[in-house]
C-alpha cells in the first residue's frame, strides 16, 4: 500500500508542476514583471507550507544548526529554478521552455558521475544522445521558428535545467529523516530569502500596494509550482525506488506541453511530439538500465553463509 501510496504523491506532484506555465504566461500577458510573480509567489507558498507545518504541531526531530542551513541552502534551487524558468517562458513557447528544463535528465547523470562517482555506462550514453535527438525535433529547429526566438529564453530554460537537477540531486542527500513538512517549508523559506534578495528593486511595488490580480495569478505559479511538486515528492519519494521517482516524474513533460496546446492555444507540431516521446522514452530507459545493472551486480555478489 505504500508503494502505490508514494506512486500517486509522486504523479500529483510532477504532474502539478506542469500547470505553472499557464499560470506564468498569464502574469507576463497582464504587465508583471519575473520579480512580481516570484516574490508574491514565494511569500504565499511560504506562509501556506508553515500554516500547515505548524498547525499540525509537526515534530522537528532531526533538525540541527547544520541540516538547517544545509535545507535552506538546497531551498534556494527551488528559487532558482522558478526565476530561470519562468523568465524562460516569459521569452519561449512553454512548450520549449519546458522541453530544455528536462534537460535536468542528463545533467544529473553527470552530477552523479562528478559528485558521486557513478561512471556513464553504455545504456546512460545511449540515453543521453537519445535525449539531446528528442531535444532535436521537439524544439522545432527543422521549422525555423526557433531562429526568431530570444537567446536569453534559452539560457534562462537551461540554467533552470542545471538549478532543478542540483535541487534533485541534493534534496534527496539533505536531512532526510527530518519531517517532509519542516524541509518542504525550511526549503521555500530559503526561496523566499533568495528571492527577495534578487528582485529588492521589485519588493516595495508589491509589499506597498495591493494587486489582487497579482495575488490570484501568483497563487496559482504558487500552488503548482513551489507548494504541490516539492510537498508531495517529500512524502512519496522515500516509499518508492529513486529510479521509479525519475519516470514517473516524466509526466511533468506532456502534462505542460498538452495544457500549453489546449489552454494557452500554442501549436504543436508533430516532429515536437516525437522529441517529446523520445525524451520521456529516455528517462524510462535509463532507469530501467540502472535497475538492470543493480541486479546483475547484486547477482554477482557473493552470498554470505
Amino acid at each position: 500500500m505504500g508503494k502505490h501510496k508514494g506512486i500517486l504523491f509522486v504523479l500529483i506532484g510532477a504532474a502539478s508542476f506542469g500547470f505553472t506555465p499557464i499560470f506564468a504566461k498569464l502574469g507576463f500577458s497582464h504587465g508583471y514583471s519575473l520579480g512580481q510573480l516570484n516574490i508574491v509567489q514565494m511569500i504565499i507558498s511560504c506562509f501556506f507550507l508553515w500554516g500547515i507545518t505548524l498547525s499540525k504541531r509537526t515534530s522537528f526531530k532531526g533538525l540541527t544548526q547544520k541540516n538547517v542551513i544545509q535545507i535552506l541552502i538546497t531551498g534556494t534551487m527551488v528559487g532558482l529554478t522558478s526565476i530561470f524558468y519562468y523568465g524562460s517562458i516569459q521569452y519561449l513557447p512553454a512548450s520549449l521552455a519546458i522541453i530544455l528544463l528536462f534537460q535536468f535528465v542528463w545533467i544529473g547523470i553527470i552530477f552523479e558521475w562528478l559528485f558521486s562517482k557513478v561512471k556513464p555506462t553504455i545504456v546512460t550514453l545511449v540515453v543521453i544522445v537519445i535525449i539531446l535527438t528528442g531535444v532535436f525535433f521537439a524544439s522545432n529547429i527543422i521549422g525555423g521558428t526557433i531562429r526568431d526566438l530570444p537567446l536569453v529564453g534559452f539560457v534562462f530554460g537551461v540554467l533552470a535545467a542545471f538549478t532543478y537537477a542540483c535541487f534533485i540531486f541534493f534534496s534527496g542527500k539533505v536531512a532526510t529523516t527530518v519531517n517532509p513538512w519542516v524541509r518542504s517549508s525550511l526549503m521555500v523559506s530559503g526561496s523566499v530569502v533568495l528571492v527577495f534578495l534578487i528582485f529588492i528593486k521589485d519588493v516595495p511595488s508589491v509589499i506597498t500596494t495591493f494587486d489582487g490580480k497579482l495575488w490570484l495569478i501568483a497563487a496559482g505559479v504558487g500552488l503548482f509550482g513551489a507548494v504541490l511538486p516539492p510537498l508531495f515528492f517529500a512524502l512519496g519519494a522515500y516509499l518508492i525506488s529513486g529510479g521509479l521517482a525519475n519516470i514517473l516524474s516524466s509526466i511533468e513533460l506532456p502534462i505542460a506541453i498538452i495544457s500549453a496546446s489546449i489552454i494557452l492555444s500554442e501549436t504543436i507540431t508533430p516532429l515536437q511530439w516525437l522529441g517529446t516521446i523520445l525524451i520521456i522514452l529516455a528517462i524510462i530507459l535509463n532507469e530501467l538500465g540502472s535497475i538492470q545493472l543493480k541486479r546483475k551486480y547484486d547477482s554477482k555478489k557473493p552470498h554470505q553463509v
